[in-house]
């Protein structure tokens, strides 16, 4: 796996906890953040290798903190997988429009999760 460390981006301290114990169980460094805003500057700072973002946040909604990655020639090159309860055609449509990589939908299986990490 040449996922040494991951990004993961949500406003649910559930969420946050059940996706870190599942990529952390795959060998990869876990960063957390909270909300958009706190995800585009943990992506600049950590460099992270893959970001794991919520879509639906209070602050900034991971389709607006996903285009500011992508527009950062810093972070540019991260690849984002959005993980969100939205997973209809227009959803994904959507998510790749804003330079996504994919969309896992909630709820998802520990096999999906460890499986997109080993795409990158």
């Amino acid at each position: 796996m040449s996922i040494n460390k991951v990004l993961i981006v949500d406003d649910s301290e559930t969420e946050l906890v059940n996706l870190k114990d599942i990529v952390s169980s795959a060998g990869a460094v876990v960063l957390l953040a909270r909300s958009g805003t706190e995800a585009i500057q943990k992506a600049k700072a950590e460099q992270p290798d893959l970001i794991l973002m919520d879509i639906v946040m209070d602050e900034l909604d991971g389709y607006a903190a996903c285009r500011e990655i992508k527009k950062d020639p810093d972070t540019a090159a991260i690849p984002v997988v959005f993980v969100s309860s939205k997973h209809q055609k227009a959803d994904r449509l959507w998510a790749a429009k804003q330079g996504g990589e994919d969309l896992i939908s909630k709820p998802y299986t520990r096999d999906q999760i460890v499986e997109k990490l080993k795409t990158f």
